[in-house]
């Protein structure tokens, strides 16, 4: 690990932290606490990967959207009138949009197919903005002078690594600069989640083969065809599922790669000095 023992996080004079959990459990809040202190720079995976990996992926779609109506397509072919996407840090929705959700068309959803293929782009380019947090890290430091350093990853980060390979090609890198720290949410944490989703289910990326199983056992369950899926109750269905699929994986991540933070503390965090010190105490417990 980055930093081994308490005393060795508090001395240190570039601290540098990768959080993971599921998205809910305040990975934005605290990074958004500490880029405010003017002493940490924040990367954000998901921005990463809307604005540099998945940028003409997003436009590209809403383009194709777009070329259906006579009036835009005359003025995009004509290039009056120009389409992209206005991402943000707190706001990530075009590459939730873009995902999309597997299911009938008429009801807003995506052929399983094409659900799939853009599944895959969202692998590919989760992974390159996971092994640019190094590039970042020195970034931060060399251009801008940010002493600290706060990366924030998306929920999915579990589903393209295994915790259990001492040489995995994303986890060893992140963990060789900096400290991997685990969010763990309660059961209460858990059933808020699944509360939420349920409320307002949005687009997710899942492993290829968890997303196998699922669409495959809710096709059997429901006895409906693929084309006639609602892609909302699908999600809904799934989601439960996914947050036990996620729950080892991450609990694996920390063990072997870092540390366990318990979302309660972090929710306390309202300046660079509580987050200091509960990493601190994080790394204590861990012995």
């Amino acid at each position: 690990m980055r930093y081994n023992t308490e005393q060795e996080w508090h001395q240190a004079a570039q601290k540098r932290v990768v959080l993971f959990a599921m998205s809910g459990l305040g990975k934005t809040t605290v990074s958004n606490v500490l880029r405010d202190s003017g002493d940490w720079f924040h990367y954000s995976i998901d921005y990463r990967i809307g604005t540099r990996y998945m940028g003409e992926y997003i436009a590209d779609n809403a383009k194709r959207e777009a070329m259906k109506n006579p009036f835009l397509r005359e003025l995009l072919m004509t290039d009056s009138i120009y389409i992209g996407s206005n991402i943000s840090f707190e706001n990530l929705s075009p590459v939730a949009a873009y995902l999309g959700k597997p299911g009938n068309v008429e009801r807003g959803g995506v052929p399983i197919d094409e659900y799939k293929r853009r599944q895959a782009q969202f692998e590919r380019a989760e992974r390159q903005a996971l092994l640019d947090t190094e590039y970042f890290i020195d970034r931060a430091q060399d251009l801008y002078g940010y002493p600290h350093f706060i990366c924030d990853t998306g929920g999915s980060i579990c589903e393209w690594v295994d915790p259990q390979n001492p040489n995995d090609a994303i986890l060893k890198p992140l963990s060789d600069q900096a400290l991997m720290v685990w969010i763990k949410g309660s059961e209460d944490h858990t059933q808020e989640l699944i509360r939420r989703f349920d409320k307002a289910p949005k687009p997710m990326a899942y492993q290829p083969q968890f997303l196998a199983k699922a669409w495959s056992d809710y096709l059997e369950e429901s006895g409906q065809s693929a084309e006639d899926v609602d892609p909302d109750t699908f999600i809904r269905w799934t989601y439960a599922k996914a947050l036990a699929h996620r729950q080892p994986l991450y609990e694996a991540m920390a063990t072997n790669w870092g540390i366990t933070i318990e979302a309660s503390d972090m929710a306390e965090v309202r300046d660079q000095q509580d987050f200091t010190d509960v990493i601190g105490k994080g790394l204590a417990n861990r012995g």
